[in-house]
């Protein structure tokens, strides 16, 4: 799924058998040889994943830990060698199941997760207030994963996440006919995030000397969705953008409501001008929803 989870587990298997990446290979993923494999949902892969093959990991390294002391100056190939030899056990089936949670969904009390991941972001737009189109110009985020496994593949995940939910609160709109049919069934009139879309300058910063306790792999920490939720940032710096403008034209408020997404239709009709109120102050148009 692009999410760098082989890549994260070629190297908890690398940390725990003590040998080179270039060892370890994976095979891709298969019912044929895990049947109940957890859908990667939640953030959770590296997590689940991780666990278990440190689990198998340590049962081959107990297995070869003998071989090991007594020939300390023998590559990895011979160790495993001698071990096939005495006919020692070199395969291993781990299996990593949560600790057990004490949410409660009746009375909604109790931990659901082990642990919680952290973010913060913030972002400058600018708005052509006579079209109601917009652009990122900048965006910040620093995000706490813990002790990343990966930096590169993490700082990845977060950008693909935040710019996700960029297109969902500005962008993707399901439009219904009276009749209830969809209207934009395509990319020709779906709209949703293009590499044009991406703020013109990005920082993505992973927090300093951060871990937890929590059971997780190596005090590493899942990511995935969670930098989705930055993306409120720009519908925040939208909303700014619309209040200074509407103060300037002399709106009766400042303030108007706005729901998401924040298309360019929408974003124009909030920003109330001269043109807005002779387009809404029209008989024809009054009760109706102005934005489309």
């Amino acid at each position: 799924m692009g999410q760098g989870l082989h890549t994260k587990m070629v190297q908890v298997a690398s940390k725990v058998l003590g040998v080179e990446m270039s060892k370890i290979h994976i095979m891709e993923t298969s019912s044929e040889t895990v049947p109940n494999a957890t859908p990667t949902g939640g953030s959770t892969g590296t997590d689940l994943n991780g666990h278990a093959v440190i689990n198998a990991c340590k049962q081959i390294v107990k297995e070869i830990e003998p071989y090991r002391k007594e020939y300390p100056d023998d590559t990895w190939e011979q160790i495993i060698a001698k071990a096939y030899e005495n006919r020692t056990q070199l395969a291993a089936f781990g299996f990593y199941n949560t600790s057990p949670l004490d949410y409660d969904m009746d009375t909604n009390e109790g931990s659901m997760f082990n642990y919680l991941t952290f973010g913060v972001g913030c972002s400058v737009v600018e708005i052509d207030c006579l079209t109601g189109e917009h652009e990122v110009l900048k965006t910040d985020i620093v995000m706490d994963v813990g002790k990343s496994l990966n930096p590169a593949i993490d700082i990845g995940q977060i950008e693909g996440a935040f710019i996700q939910g960029y297109g969902y609160m500005t962008m993707e709109e399901m439009i219904h006919s009276e009749q209830g049919e969809v209207v934009n069934k395509n990319l020709s009139t779906y709209k949703i995030p293009t590499v044009n879309d991406i703020p013109k300058e990005f920082n993505v910063t992973l927090l300093r000397n951060a871990g937890t306790k929590e059971e997780a792999v190596f005090s590493s920490k899942g990511i995935g969705e969670p930098a989705l939720t930055l993306a409120v940032s720009v519908v925040c710096a939208l909303r700014q953008a619309i209040m200074s403008y509407r103060a300037d034209q002399g709106a009766r408020s400042p303030w108007t409501q706005m729901e998401i997404p924040l298309t360019a239709e929408r974003i124009r009709m909030a920003c109330e001008d001269d043109i807005v109120r002779f387009v809404t102050n029209k008989p024809e148009l009054q009760g109706k929803d102005t934005a489309f």
